[in-house]
């Protein structure tokens, strides 16, 4: 039998760069990056990617390996991973990938749909479809075609309610539509995933002293590097947690203090919704709700025992 698949997945600050470590040194395993923040180098503190002394622990993939000019999709980050865990395995170790961005996981356990690209043209008139109708009406719009999307797509989450709309006028079907047309690139006996859900107070605690460490740490300095690049706003690495609130008290718009909280409270709601995306798409999987590390592995080896 081939070495199995981890998946461990859960909100920001929940704990998963601690067991996916732990479980690589017990099993000899690799870690691969299921975030789609830390992927981009130019935020190595702000996206909390693993430090080099965690990255020394055991071997390490797709982190820091995209420009913040690049924009990565699902689908790309689907074909970059799947060589990696195939390899891995060859090797006879069991892949371990880890982070917060659900779709990433579905990917591996549902597929991934053939989603055409749109035309340069499409994109044009869809984003002036956009400026005119505001966000909106422009979602509303969208729930006509596809009222899976524009239920699903977060607020002022814009590349997405577009590229949604993009889809129907390209392919002639909702994007939801065609997701649903998938095949699963792994068996279901072949991968194993662990959420990791601890106390909302625990949680949003940790969010909290989390962010104000990167701070200390030098993440304005990496905000600085990155808006000076004047970079597309819509690319994905500028919805980055604490960004904007750092770059707007760069700019004088408002003080430390508030920008610190600005970011926190975005975060706790950004955990928020992770969370219930892992209760709502991955039921299955055995919940870790401990909030203590040394509490987690424990709860981690007894939902995951032979």
């Amino acid at each position: 039998m081939e070495p199995r698949i981890w998946l461990i997945g859960g909100p920001t600050a929940s704990g998963k760069t601690a067991i996916s470590l732990r479980l690589a040194r017990e099993i000899d395993g690799e870690i691969i990056n299921a975030d789609s923040i830390q992927l981009y180098r130019d935020l190595e503190i702000l996206s909390a990617r693993p430090t080099p002394e965690e990255l020394g622990q055991a071997p390490h993939h797709l982190f820091g390996v995209a420009d913040a000019a690049e924009a990565w999709s699902v689908g790309r980050w689907q074909r970059a991973a799947l060589p990696i865990i195939a390899e891995v395995r060859n090797q006879g170790k069991s892949p371990i990938l880890v982070g917060g961005t659900g779709l990433y996981f579905r990917s591996l356990t549902h597929g991934l749909a053939e989603i055409p690209a749109s035309a340069v043209e499409t994109r044009a008139a869809v984003a002036a479809d956009f400026e005119t109708l505001g966000e909106a009406a422009f979602r509303d719009r969208l729930a006509q075609v596809d009222p899976t999307a524009a239920a699903r797509i977060a607020l002022g989450d814009r590349q997405r309610l577009a590229r949604a709309w993009e889809v129907y006028l390209t392919a002639g079907q909702s994007l939801s539509a065609l997701q649903t047309q998938t095949t699963a690139p792994f068996n279901a006996g072949d991968w194993r995933g662990v959420a990791i859900d601890p106390p909302r107070e625990a949680l949003y605690a940790r969010c909290d002293a989390r962010l104000a460490a990167m701070v200390e740490a030098g993440a304005a300095d990496e905000v600085t590097a990155l808006m000076a690049r004047g970079l597309d706003p819509d690319l994905p690495v500028m919805k980055a947690l604490g960004l904007a609130e750092i770059a707007a008290w760069q700019a004088g718009e408002m003080s430390l203090d508030a920008a610190l909280a600005a970011a926190q409270q975005a975060t706790r709601r950004y955990a928020k919704r992770q969370a219930t995306w892992f209760r709502n798409q991955t039921p299955d999987w055995p919940r870790i709700t401990a909030a203590d590390p040394e509490a987690q592995w424990g709860q981690f080896l007894a939902l995951t025992a032979p």
